[in-house]
């Protein structure tokens, strides 16, 4: 029978190990999964490299991961934003790596991991630093880059609803970089607000099927990013 829920969150991130890849969903806190990025820092691997929209906010979630230097590199492409206060001092100190990304490139690059096509080409970032020792090929008279497909050892990602085999729909925003992550990684784990019956959710409506999931953890109280930073809250 098949069944890939897990107990907890720390179940769920048991096996990431020192110096994997790690990809991040995000783009709001709809798609942000916090308790897995927490126990994540419990966990304590070390030497990740990290993709994610951005590079998180306040002092929880994947700020708090990065600001106990557990992340060595950040591929993303917000590294700073209104609420960023990690990431940018550790930055100008030189003590983590950053690879910025457009954001409309960062999903294709990850949708092509996914889909298995090793690289493609983008008008985005010509005649920027973004394109310094990229290959730039004409097409119709018009200059691409070319861009390397992105592919993760896990995927941490946020959904709305999920079945024990591992299909899920997800909330809003978190569609934007949870259903790409989910196909790129060897190991996808995923913490869902509601765990449904099997036909539970209408097969037309699946988003991620379960082929693609290999762990599902219910946090039916999930945290939000938003208010643990105006409260200052902070991690461990």
């Amino acid at each position: 029978m098949i069944n890939k829920i897990v107990k907890s969150a720390a179940e769920a991130v048991a096996d990431i190990f020192d110096g994997a890849v790690v990809m991040i969903g995000g783009f709001g806190e709809a798609g942000s999964p916090i308790e897995l990025i927490h126990a994540l820092i419990d966990r304590g691997a070390k030497g990740l490299t990290v993709i994610s929209n951005n590079t998180g906010s306040g002092h929880v979630g994947l700020a708090a991961l990065i600001e106990n230097k557990q992340v060595g590199k950040m591929i993303c492409s917000f590294p700073r934003s209104a609420n960023s206060k990690v990431f940018p001092e550790l930055y100008r100190r030189g003590e983590i790596e950053l690879e910025l990304v457009p954001q409309g490139t960062l999903a294709e690059r990850i949708r092509a991991g996914g889909a298995g096509i090793p690289a493609f080409f983008t008008p985005t970032s010509v005649a920027t630093p973004l394109a310094d020792g990229k290959e730039v090929r004409l097409f119709n008279g018009q200059a691409f880059v070319m861009e390397y497909a992105i592919k993760a050892d896990f995927s941490l990602v946020k959904c709305r609803a999920a079945d024990r085999y591992g299909n899920l729909v997800y909330n809003k925003t978190a569609r934007n970089f949870g259903p790409i992550m989910c196909t790129a990684a060897e190991t996808t784990l995923v913490q869902a607000k509601k765990i449904v019956e099997l036909g539970d959710i209408d097969p037309e409506q699946v988003v991620t099927p379960g082929i693609f999931v290999k762990r599902v953890v219910e946090i039916p109280h999930p945290a939000h990013e938003s208010q643990l930073v105006s409260e200052d809250r902070r991690y461990p």
